[in-house]
């Protein structure tokens, strides 16, 4: 087996295979990290850094592709010419998970809250599980070195791109909406499509929950044409505009939550997690709860004392009445959208990075509303200035997160908040968007 990249899935991937007893051949283009680099060493599998040997590659019998890895790389071209069967490690994972049971969460906005949220209720519940995929662990790593009987798993489209039998017991899509376009050949439909994977395997006795007020995820769910299959699990949607029979919805400031037996209401205003974006989050985790048959009151307290994700909406510090808010991993234009929607106070916003096709027009109305000024974090901001422009008196450059926030903060005053909320992948001038929210960190504790 050839595993392509050597990050976190294409390390953990090598280690279970070699485990199974292939023959393990890992190949990374660029340099790998020296932690990765060292777990290979231990575990006598060969690798190569810097380059592609390319007759080797393609002379594998399947190939582990990381999702980092675009389909138009030129190496993904050639196995994909000659016809080498390409997993994801998610698939690979799955393969010896044994009697391990999976809870898999996608979507474009709030998968990593609700994947952490389901996680916490578990553990706060007792149940011996772990969290992998995009958060925690890799999936593989933890099936060879650490199996446990229960997996949460954050699941992105790239992973689903290259399954075949991945099949979870219970799958959540959160939402559907345009992001990563520049993977799927600018075509929205092929998005969707891979976030419909999830439940391409899944069978009558397994769980599927939804947002039954996402309008792509309503338009597409019954349409073959599009995903390629039909449904075929028990259907749990969720909803804040509409009562259901099953699933979970919110009316009068109340949640329900009903998966075959009732579950006592609980009102939302004890959510942890605030903002209408979390509360959809947080229903979609207590909907995924009930089907492992969870406790209720397990369910209530761990939805009462979750602590947020850094990076998510992460309370920095407040300096002389300017409240910094960190939401580094909002990195499309709809997660700053939910940023927005939930600001109380006026608001000072530091937008920009690497343009992914973003629309503004998107946020337009909520930057009218509440945003006095926006703080550009970027090398090419034109597109924020052409956006706004017209709307906001104050639009200032800067290229470095101390920069940013200094300007932040002179054009704020007592009582308003400073949100990054970029809207945008940090490539230009960080490392990833933990590097952003973590320098930004930085420069507000250095006020």
């Amino acid at each position: 087996m050839i595993i392509l990249g050597g990050g976190e899935s294409g390390a953990g991937a090598a280690l279970l295979a070699k485990q199974q007893g292939y023959d393990v051949f890992l190949s990374d283009g660029s340099s790998l990290k020296n932690a990765y680099r060292n777990e290979l060493l231990q575990a006598g599998i060969e690798f190569e850094e810097g380059h592609h040997s390319e007759d080797r590659i393609l002379a594998a019998d399947e190939v582990m592709k990381s999702p980092g890895i675009p389909e138009k790389a030129p190496i993904m071209k050639k196995i994909r010419a000659k016809g080498i069967p390409v997993i994801s490690e998610v698939e690979l994972a799955y393969r010896y998970k044994g009697n391990s049971k999976i809870v898999a969460i996608t979507g474009s906005n709030g998968k990593t809250t609700t994947t952490a949220l389901t996680y916490h209720i578990c553990k706060t519940a007792g149940l011996d599980c772990a969290l992998v995929g995009n958060i925690g662990d890799s999936f593989a790593k933890r099936v060879a070195e650490d199996p446990r009987p229960l997996y949460i798993v954050e699941v992105s489209s790239f992973q689903l791109d290259d399954i075949v039998t991945f099949r979870p017991d219970v799958a959540i899509l959160t939402n559907i909406t345009e992001d990563h376009l520049d993977r799927y050949d600018y075509k929205f439909e092929n998005y969707i499509r891979s976030k419909f994977r999830i439940t391409m395997n899944q069978q009558a006795n397994d769980y599927f929950i939804y947002s039954a007020d996402d309008e792509v995820t309503m338009k597409y769910k019954d349409s073959p044409a599009v995903t390629g299959f039909s449904l075929q699990s028990n259907q749990l949607p969720i909803s804040m505009k509409k009562e259901l029979p099953n699933g979970a919805f919110i009316k009068d400031g109340d949640m329900y939550v009903r998966t075959g037996q009732d579950f006592t209401n609980m009102s939302v205003f004890d959510f942890a997690l605030k903002g209408k974006h979390n509360q959809y989050n947080t229903m979609a985790a207590c909907v995924a709860a009930t089907t492992l048959d969870i406790r209720k009151d397990k369910i209530r307290d761990a939805v009462q004392n979750f602590q947020n994700l850094e990076h998510r909406m992460e309370h920095v510090a407040t300096v002389r009445g300017v409240e910094f808010i960190n939401d580094s991993k909002a990195t499309n234009v709809n997660s700053a959208w939910y940023a927005l929607e939930s600001m109380t106070k006026p608001t000072v916003l530091i937008l920009g990075g690497v343009d992914k096709g973003n629309d503004y027009a998107l946020i337009k109305d909520l930057v009218q509303e509440k945003v006095k000024a926006i703080i550009c974090l970027g090398t090419d901001n034109k597109k924020i200035h052409e956006a706004f422009g017209d709307i906001i008196p104050t639009i200032v450059d800067t290229t470095s997160a101390v920069d940013a926030v200094k300007a932040a903060f002179h054009f704020s005053g007592k009582g308003d908040v400073v949100l990054l909320s970029p809207a945008c992948a940090s490539f230009d001038l960080f490392k990833n968007y933990e590097d952003r929210g973590n320098q930004f960190k930085q420069a507000v504790k250095e006020l």
